[in-house]
């Protein structure tokens, strides 16, 4: 498996997801807003648990932990799961049958070429995206550590011209579905060109790139860097992280 790394902006509190989403907040006050949410870090995630009955909002560690690892060291590697290979992928295809979630974020961010440059974009909707997750719990009970993954499927549109993929956007009517299907396969599909259409593609600084920043001015829109060419192209060796 190939190392990969990335970005995206989870700046909803817990409480207010729990409202969004109709469920119940046991993130025990652990989350902040978080402009900049790297791999490993914790984010909210929206899953099913037995215990509430419902729907919870958890934070877990972003990188998943396949109960088989002896240590959680490469969660790195395993912040996305490709939609082609999910089902029967021995590192994520239990959790895809059993245990799938949802990743609420305000958006995710690429980079691409721009001369000499690499500028930052920001993928986002204005009422914020919900990516297609899985998620596992490792430890000697079974919940010690909660750990997930991102579903990326190939980029479709104006996305394709950031990156060659994209995270699963789940749009709400499909919510419920991705929890609780006894068919998941049959899920994983992009979301209607309609809704995928009013993704912005925002320009922003590249202070994103040192995951020690944070905060709401990372999201802001720039001007694009130029240095006498602007592509859309996906970069080659390129040093700044890709989520996808």
């Amino acid at each position: 498996m190939a190392l990969m790394c990335g970005r995206y902006a989870s700046t909803r509190s817990p409480a207010d997801l729990a409202a969004l989403f109709d469920a119940e907040d046991e993130t025990d006050g652990v989350l902040a807003p978080d402009y900049n949410v790297a791999p490993t870090d914790p984010a909210p995630i929206v899953r099913l648990t037995e215990r509430a009955a419902g729907r919870v909002i958890t934070a877990a560690r972003w990188g998943l932990v396949p109960a088989w690892l002896d240590s959680p060291r490469s969660a790195a590697r395993m912040i996305n799961a490709r939609a082609e290979t999910v089902a029967t992928s021995p590192a994520f295809a239990r959790s895809f049958a059993q245990r799938r979630c949802l990743v609420p974020a305000d958006g995710w961010y690429e980079w691409v070429v721009a001369g000499k440059r690499r500028q930052p974009y920001f993928m986002t909707r204005p009422d914020g995206l919900v990516f297609a997750g899985l998620w596992t719990a490792s430890g000697a009970d079974g919940s010690h550590l909660i750990t997930f993954s991102i579903i990326t499927l190939p980029a479709t549109g104006a996305l394709s011209k950031v990156h060659s993929r994209m995270p699963m956007v789940l749009p709400p009517d499909r919510y419920e579905d991705w929890l609780t299907a006894t068919n998941p396969s049959a899920l994983l599909q992009p979301a209607p060109t309609s809704y995928l259409a009013h993704i912005e593609i925002r320009p922003v600084s590249p202070a994103v790139g040192n995951v020690h920043n944070d905060g709401p001015e990372l999201i802001r829109p720039v001007a694009p860097a130029t240095d006498g060419q602007s592509t859309m192209e996906t970069p080659s060796g390129e040093s700044e992280p890709t989520l996808f």
